[in-house]
C-alpha cells in the first residue's frame, strides 16, 4: 500500500471518529431529557460507545496506516454504527435491536485486529 493511500484512509477515519464523538455528545444531551428510563438507557449506551470509539478512531488513525490497522479501524467504525444504530432505532422508532450483537462483535474483532496490527508493526 502506498503511503498516500494509508494517509488518506487515516484522514477519513479520523474525520469519521471526530464526527462520531461529536454526534455522541449531542445524543447524550438528548438522552438526558428522555422520559422513559428504557429509552434513556439505550440512548446513553449508544452515546457512550459512540464517544469512546469516536475518540479511539480519531487518535489511532494518525499517520500512515497498515492495511491490517485500516481494517481494524473500519471494523470499529462499522461496529459502532451498527451497535449504536440498533439501540437508537429501538429507542426512537421501536425497531428491533437484534443487529446490536453483530455490531458488538465487529467492535471486539476490530480491537483484536488492531492488537495484531500493533504486534506486526
Amino acid at each position: 500500500m502506498s503511503s498516500d493511500r494509508g494517509q488518506g484512509q487515516g484522514r477519513w477515519l479520523r474525520a469519521a471518529g471526530a464526527l462520531l464523538a461529536g454526534a455522541s455528545v449531542a445524543l447524550a444531551a438528548y438522552a438526558s431529557h428522555a422520559g422513559n428510563p428504557a429509552t434513556r438507557g439505550n440512548l446513553e449506551i449508544a452515546a457512550l460507545f459512540g464517544f469512546g470509539h469516536g475518540i479511539a478512531l480519531a487518535a489511532l488513525a494518525r499517520g500512515t496506516l497498515s492495511r491490517l490497522a485500516s481494517v481494524g479501524l473500519a471494523m470499529l467504525l462499522s461496529g459502532t454504527l451498527l451497535f449504536g444504530g440498533a439501540l437508537l432505532g429501538k429507542a426512537l422508532a421501536g425497531t428491533t435491536s437484534a443487529p446490536a450483537p453483530i455490531g458488538g462483535m465487529l467492535m471486539i474483532g476490530g480491537w483484536l485486529v488492531l492488537a495484531a496490527a500493533a504486534l506486526r508493526d
